[in-house]
Formats: C-alpha cells, structure tokens, sequence
C-alpha cells in the first residue's frame, strides 16, 4: 500500500454500514465496498502488474479499481474518454501501462494488449522512463500542446486537498454527491470521490450518457435534468458552460432538485454575472480554483467566506502569494514531477495564471501564455490548431478563439483571393478529423484581411497579435455565438 493510503481505508472503515456509492439499482456499504478493493487488490497483486490503465465509463467499476491500485500500491493511470485516439495511443505507452481497464478493441490489441478471462487486457510492461519516487497516479492534462502531459502523484498529496475539502464544506452536511465530470477528471477523482467517501457520504455514479454529458463538448440537458430530479443530490462539480444550462434551465422554469447545498464550479473562468444569477435563483454555487499540479483544487469560495468574482481563498493545506509580474505562486504539497522530465526545483510553483488579491480572496486575471480554457474546462494550445490549419492548402493563416466559449471559432486568412468557402470548410474538416473533439475547430469566419503587421494584427516577423485579434473580431465573434444558440434554440 502507498504511504498515507492507510488513513483513507482506515477512515473509510468507521462508517461500516453506511452506503458508500451507488449506481441505479446496484449500491454498496463502506464494508462491501472494502472488501471489495481488498478482493480486487489482491487479484492485481497476484497478476503482477505495475502500472494500470482505467478506460472505463463513470461507475462503481471505475471507482473499485482505482481504490484497488492504490491499495495495492501499483501505479493508477486514468484515461480521459475525451482523448483523439492517438493521445490515448500516448497516454499508455508514455506511461507504460501493462494492464488496461476498459473494452477490448482492434486499437488495444495493436498496442499490444490481450484480453483475459477475468476482464482485463494485459501485455509485457514496455521500457519506460523511470517515475518519480512514490508516484501512485498519473493524470494527463488536456492537451496543452499536441500531446499531453503526465503529471506524476503521490497519495498523501491527493488526500491532502481532499481532506482540506471536507472542512471547507463541512457547514454544507453534504451526505449524497453525484459525479457529473468523468472520473478521468481529477477534478472529480478528488472532489467528488476521495473527499465525499473520507465524510462517510454516498457517491453516486452513473453512465456518462445518463447524465448527458458526451465527450468533450456535447451536453444533453434534459438528460442531465432528469438525473438531478432522480438522484437528488446535495452537491456537484459543474463547468462553467454546464452552470450556464443549469441556471438557464432554472430561469425557465424547469424543475431542479430542492437538495442542492454545494454546487462548486471550476476548470475555467466563471463570468461573474453567472454567479449573480445563480444567486436570484438561490442556487447555491461556489467557485473555485485548482491545477492537476497540486492535485486540482487550490482555492474555494464557501458558505462561510464567499466573494463573488473571485475564486476563493487558499486551502488550508497551502500557500498562496503573488510573483513580481502578478503570476500566482503555490507553495504546499504538489506533483512529485513531470513524466519524463526533472522534478520542478523551488518551495513555490508557479501556475502560469496571472491574478491579485482583495481581502484575502484571489482574483485570476488570465493566463500568461497563449492557451486558453474553454467553457467544459479543456486546455487548448492556439498555436497547435493555427499551425494543423495553416498545413492546408487553401488556408494562408489561422487563429484560434475559444477562451470560456463552448466552442472554439476561427478565422481563417485563404491562401488565395478565390478560395471559395468551401474550400475553407473541407480544410477545417480534414483539421478536425486529427484533433481531439475540445480542440476542434467548431466554427470559423473568413478574414477581412491577412494578418500583418501594417493592420497591427501579427508582428513583423509573422506572430499574431492576439489581444488585437480578440479585439478586432469580438464583435463578428459574439454575433457567430448568437446566431448558433439562436439556431439551436429554434
């Protein structure tokens, strides 16, 4: 067992009869669900494995096994659902998993994978490069860049903000939590499981389809409606753009749970004026902030100590302070390491986010580099996209918008004054067909006018300005969105 796991199971053991998780109709007790890690854990132990993959859909399968690995000491690897095939194709090998979690397919077995009788695929562990000391996770962010990035945890980190967030929302009672995110998320692996299981509350799981979100960027919500009514739930962790549907949904008057105590939101930047609809309603929203290097969240707004427009304050586990050019700075329990890179050096780890304080709250002003976060909380590197766009043919230039949109537009530049517009959109489309779904070009508009340094809109030597790009095409930008929600509502 990894150091620090024995608190979690021991913990887990003084709510004895309570029920633990849920999944329709199937439900287990804190003791089933004991002795059921204990079961799995041996069996992992006996196949010798040291590294294993968890490719399932949310459910009480998804949480057993990954108890399971951590009580078994082996090394955890989750696999977001939301990963193009290729990422997945890196995610395992960079890692090198030997056991694989999830459905046989002609891809696993290409990596080398067999299935077994018992339900897992297994294959010889691959040379890797050697993970830091104590790593019992590995979560891969969302693709910053074209291939994500392996942050390496140990247990004691991960428990840590999941026992500082059971104090944090200890005045809320929270007794049933529904999982919405995937469990993929770290977000929801921490938040939604590890800190509600230590309170001895129930977790419910369900199908991701059940609950209606589809991959990256497709949300049912009348789906996800239905399985708030049913379940009842005191607490959830919301999007940004899945908070937008759900006070929507209550302006309109569609009928919500009366249970909600927490509705925490995070993985992007939340408009304030959300918050204060949310408010009118009564909905009892809270925003945060984390980064997978400290285990996900680093900052909450609670019932006690709340401030609309900012993310909250720090965890009582961590530190918080600001760098000379207003970069925010953790200093507490984080990532032991990159995967395949030196351990950061330094007490304070700098998050790339840009923000000041007002009485003690953090207020997040944006990022310092290029990348921006969209509205289902997903990474995305412009300059990966622009630079795929740019490869084809017709297009001359491209830039990327998708900053807390819930779909990214472009503006394509035509390498030629006769390009016709569908040229343009069979380019886009053969782009979109490498890319992961949250990276994908969801809509685009054609410039006005190439991209140069006469109209200020890219330096001399070819880079976008992007600021004057957001400023100059804001306008043609929001009336596209408006359009599309128009025609979606129609």
């Amino acid at each position: 067992m990894w150091p620090a796991a024995d608190s979690l199971f021991d913990q887990l053991a003084l709510h004895a009869e309570r029920i633990a998780l849920r999944e329709g109709a199937r439900q287990l007790n804190y003791r089933q669900l004991l002795d059921e890690v204990s079961r799995r854990s041996a069996h992992l132990t006996q196949l010798g494995v040291q590294r294993v993959a968890l490719a399932l859909d949310n459910g009480i399968d998804w949480l057993l096994w990954d108890l399971a690995a951590l009580q078994a000491g082996l090394v955890c690897v989750p696999l977001p659902g939301f990963f193009s095939t290729d990422q997945q194709r890196h995610v395992l090998d960079s890692a090198g998993v030997d056991c694989l979690l999830g459905q046989d397919s002609p891809a696993y077995r290409d990596l080398g994978f067999t299935a077994t009788d018992a339900g897992l695929l297994l294959r010889p562990q691959p040379s890797t490069v050697e993970l830091p000391a104590g790593t019992c996770k590995i979560t891969y962010t969302s693709g910053t860049t074209g291939q994500p990035k392996g942050v390496c945890l140990d247990a004691h980190t991960q428990l840590q903000v999941a026992r500082s967030l059971v104090k944090a929302s200890a005045a809320c009672q929270v007794e049933r939590h529904l999982c919405v995110l995937p469990l993929a998320t770290l977000l929801e692996n921490i938040a939604g499981v590890y800190a509600p299981l230590l309170s001895g509350a129930c977790v419910e799981l369900l199908p991701m389809a059940e609950v209606g979100l589809l991959g990256a960027s497709q949300f049912d919500l009348p789906c996800f409606l239905g399985a708030l009514n049913r379940v009842q739930p005191n607490s959830l962790i919301l999007l940004p753009q899945l908070l937008l549907a759900l006070v929507s949904a209550a302006e309109r008057g569609l009928p919500l749970p009366d249970s909600l105590r927490f509705i925490a939101v995070g993985g992007g930047r939340v408009a304030p004026q959300l918050l204060e609809r949310a408010d009118a309603l009564g909905l009892p929203v809270f925003e945060g902030y984390g980064l997978s290097e400290c285990a996900s969240v680093v900052c909450l707004n609670t019932p006690i100590q709340r401030r609309i427009g900012s993310v909250g304050k720090p965890l009582e586990h961590l530190e918080i302070r600001l760098g000379a050019d207003q970069e925010v700075l953790v200093k507490g329990p984080r990532l032991l390491g990159y995967l395949g890179e030196p351990a950061t050096q330094g007490e304070w780890l700098g998050t790339g986010d840009l923000g000041h304080f007002e009485e003690g709250f953090l207020v997040l002003h944006g990022r310092k580099k290029h990348q921006f976060i969209t509205a289902f909380g997903r990474n995305v590197n412009p300059e990966w996209v622009e630079a795929e766009l740019a490869q084809q043919l017709p297009i001359a230039q491209a830039w990327l918008h998708g900053e807390a949109l819930p779909a990214n537009v472009a503006v394509l530049v035509p390498r030629l004054p006769n390009t016709s517009d569908q040229q343009l959109a069979a380019a886009v489309e053969q782009v979109n067909q490498q890319l992961p779904d949250y990276a994908r070009v969801h809509h685009w508009l054609r410039a006005e006018q190439p991209f140069n340094a006469s109209n200020e809109l890219a330096t001399s030597n070819g880079r976008l300005r992007r600021a004057a790009l957001c400023q100059h095409y804001q306008c043609a930008i929001e009336q596209l969105m408006a359009d599309q929600s128009s025609y979606g509502d129609a």
